[in-house]
């Protein structure tokens, strides 16, 4: 895990290695296919709309997607960085599939519109210039109190619509630097946020006054944090200081590192970084798995 500013950037040589000699195996070519898997007999039929969501900052362009018939818990999802797009609305359905009203907004619609990369297969994490563009996006979400004011209008969202089941405790999850705003969700809507789920946050520990962990005394919900293993070997001590964070606070929270993957590995179609993949078919849906289990129990 690192700073917002790290976010998204697999850079470990010997994980790199690892991730080429599984590479049959866990073919980045899966990519979207992999999310839209075929329906088993138990998913749900699903509607998917666009819709826009005020917020204190303006208007936010969002996929509303729920089951046909019902209300169901509704569950944020908080993008990584490359922003609202295919992938998360695929993932969004098949969430929504197993009986939830699902919505993911455009985390950057103060400054850009979606889609806010138009071929992120082409992007460099290496290049100063492609970094800067993720930085330009990432700053006003990042400033004090946007991301909390957002989560208050997205769950009001969730809220009001009649697919949801008001009765029901509301899910957050993140990905890259939607970790934490997962975390920062969490705590700002804390009464209403049941359960939380961090995977290869960006950003959960640092040394500065508003670090995310240090938001666990405000948290009411159960929280799970799926850390990619270079994002350990780069910050050690980040999962422990995590699990003091969480643990002095009395806010059940597991904490996992998943051997051998890369930051990003959850995400289908994340670039492949010096012609490795970072999506690693196997552990992406281990940690799906995680989080349908995280939300049978703590959204019931």
């Amino acid at each position: 895990m690192t700073e917002n500013k790290k976010a998204c950037g697999p850079d470990r040589t010997s994980l790199e290695d690892r991730s080429r000699r599984d590479f049959v195996a866990l073919s980045a070519a899966a990519g979207l296919a992999t999310v839209t898997r075929v329906a088993s007999a138990a998913d749900l039929p699903v509607v998917e709309k666009d819709v826009r969501i005020v917020t204190p900052d303006g208007t936010a362009e969002a996929v509303f997607v729920y089951p046909q018939t019902g209300s169901h818990p509704g569950v944020l999802i908080w993008t990584d960085a490359f922003g609202l797009r295919p992938v998360f609305r695929e993932m969004a359905k098949r969430l929504a599939a197993q009986g939830y009203s699902v919505v993911v907004p455009n985390p950057f619609y103060r400054v850009a519109k979606t889609p806010v990369f138009a071929d992120i297969s082409a992007f460099d994490f290496e290049s100063p210039t492609d970094r800067a563009k993720l930085m330009q996006l990432m700053n006003p979400l990042t400033a004090s109190g946007a991301a909390e004011g957002d989560a208050k209008a997205y769950v009001a969202f969730l809220r009001d619509q009649p697919q949801v089941d008001r009765t029901k405790k509301i899910g957050v999850q993140g990905y890259c630097m939607g970790g934490a705003l997962t975390v920062r969700s969490a705590a700002a809507v804390a009464d209403q946020v049941g359960a939380g789920a961090s995977f290869h946050g960006g950003g959960l520990v640092s040394d500065k006054p508003e670090s995310p962990h240090l938001l666990a005394p405000k948290i009411h919900a159960r929280m799970y944090f799926a850390i990619a293993a270079n994002d350990d070997e780069r910050q050690p001590d980040a999962k422990d200081k995590l699990r003091e964070a969480f643990a002095a606070a009395k806010v059940p929270a597991e904490i996992e590192v998943y051997a051998g993957t890369l930051h990003g590995w959850c995400v289908p179609d994340m670039p492949m970084r010096k012609g490795v993949p970072v999506y690693n078919k196997a552990d992406a849906e281990r940690a799906w798995s995680k989080l349908l289990t995280l939300y049978r129990e703590a959204l019931a």
